[in-house]
């Protein structure tokens, strides 16, 4: 598709999106449990899905056609503000979790710790607006984002006056990504157009982050932030030192930022890798890291109490997480043997541990690589491996890899489906398709496993013997 008829197919899904916002969003007052079918029978049901359908349809479609390259770095920034820009004014779309933010944080400013009690123990002014699951189950999200949800409700004193305050922080964020990730890509030898297309110009980002306030926008704004500054000034304490307390900042609100310091620490040397270099030059990012970590908790009042929080997303169960798929898949295979089998807690568990080994083998192979993108591999086998994941959790490596990766095909394609699973009120498709997405998420998986093997068996082949000539 050529560049400037993109833009304004991009932009006419946006508008389309929008549309399907105003008309059938996460209002305050909407169903806490609405399905595909009530929604479809409901008020505008047919409208909603069509502008919302058709909006994501235009938007994927422009992204897609330009993920190999785009005119200048500055076109896609023009044609990113142009597609978010009629997204920055509708209802909260995608996701109820605004609402949560804000009764945790009226918690936070009322003295009550969110990660010992759940919004219910205030009770919350807005207890209406959060589905039922998450009344009562700690916060899942760092000190830092606690204290800034506990300042935004003390600046405020409104709901509606802190889904704008949350809003703009989303923005911070995804302009702190824009201005900090060309750094980053220049120093990979990632056109800079290219890279700010593909990690800011999806439809994730437009729905999820600005229209929907995930405060994913702030986590990867700060870890993006913090690898540039690493990457700009290996070999030098101060910068390093910053670098890490940017780090630290984006663990701050969401744990998972964590499994990139590890690599920021191997790429903060100014040299090939060695024992000594990594002490004195990765030292520093892990010392900034975890004193900003620390500080914040302490300086909030807090405890880390929020770790034990991450527990409580394994309450949704869908397809899209694929150590849970295939846990659906063998309940679904021995109910046909008259069984009743619950393997969600083994797959699950087999997953976390297959995460745990498979950050290690990255970061030992980052040590002679770019640890750059091997840090937007250890995200995204981060969310792959997860018990629990929602679409924007892709969002965490393609903005990395899209400025560290040649190859961004692969990841892009995830991110295009990702877009299609939540409607405008943040009903997940993936809950109402359990048959067939789990079963077919099982055969991806053994699929990519057997893949992985053969892999690695050619990888350890002998080289065959050269031919042997003659005079």
């Amino acid at each position: 598709m050529p560049h400037h008829l993109a833009r304004w197919t991009g932009l006419a899904g946006s508008l389309l999106l929008a549309v399907s916002a105003f008309l059938g969003g996460a209002f305050r007052t909407g169903d806490l449990r609405p399905t595909p079918v009530s929604i479809w029978q409901g008020p505008n049901g047919s409208l909603i899905i069509a502008t919302w359908l058709l909006g994501t349809a235009l938007m994927a479609w422009a992204w897609w056609s330009l993920r190999d390259g785009v005119p200048s770095a500055r076109w896609a920034l023009l044609t990113v503000g142009l597609w978010l820009l009629p997204l920055l004014f509708v209802p909260p779309m995608a996701s109820r979790d605004v609402y949560a933010y804000s009764c945790q944080g009226a918690s936070f400013a009322n003295g009550i710790s969110p990660y010992e009690q759940g919004v219910s123990a205030l009770p919350c002014p807005w207890l209406d607006s959060i589905s039922y699951i998450w009344r009562d189950t700690p916060a899942p999200y760092g000190p830092l984002f606690v204290v800034l949800a506990g300042a935004v409700v003390k600046a405020t004193g409104s709901l509606t006056a802190a889904v704008v305050a949350f809003r703009l922080l989303a923005v911070a964020g995804v302009a702190l990504t824009a201005a900090c990730l060309p750094a980053l890509a220049r120093r990979c030898g990632v056109p800079v157009g290219r890279a700010l297309w593909l990690a800011l110009a999806s439809p994730l980002i437009g729905v999820h982050l600005i229209a929907g306030m995930h405060n994913d926008a702030l986590m990867v704004g700060l870890l993006v932030a913090g690898l540039a500054v690493v990457a700009a000034r290996p070999g030098r304490p101060g910068p390093l030192l910053a670098g890490g307390v940017l780090l630290g900042l984006g663990v701050s609100i969401k744990i998972t930022g964590m499994v990139v310091i590890p690599f920021a620490a191997l790429a903060a040397m100014g040299g090939p890798y060695r024992f000594r270099s990594l002490l004195r030059d990765g030292g520093p990012v892990v010392v900034g890291a975890v004193a900003a970590v620390v500080g914040v908790t302490v300086a909030g009042g807090l405890d880390f109490g929020w770790i034990g929080g991450l527990e409580s997303g394994g309450d949704v169960v869908a397809w899209t997480s694929p150590s849970t798929a295939v846990g659906q898949t063998v309940g679904y295979l021995a109910l046909v043997f008259g069984l009743h089998v619950d393997a969600l807690p083994v797959t699950r568990a087999i997953g976390v541990v297959a995460l745990a080994v498979l950050l290690v083998w990255l970061w030992w192979r980052a040590r002679t690589r770019d640890p750059f993108f091997y840090a937007g591999l250890a995200l995204a086998a981060t969310v792959a491996l997860s018990p629990i994941v929602h679409p924007w959790y892709w969002i965490w490596p393609l903005t990395v890899l899209a400025a560290t990766a040649r190859n961004t095909t692969w990841f892009a394609a995830v991110a295009l489906v990702g877009s299609f699973l939540v409607l405008p009120d943040g009903t997940g498709l993936a809950r109402f398709t359990k048959l067939p997405g789990a079963p077919l998420m099982t055969l991806l998986v053994i699929w990519v496993v057997v893949w992985l093997v053969r892999s690695a068996r050619a990888d350890r082949a002998p080289a065959p013997a050269a031919a042997a000539t003659t005079d």
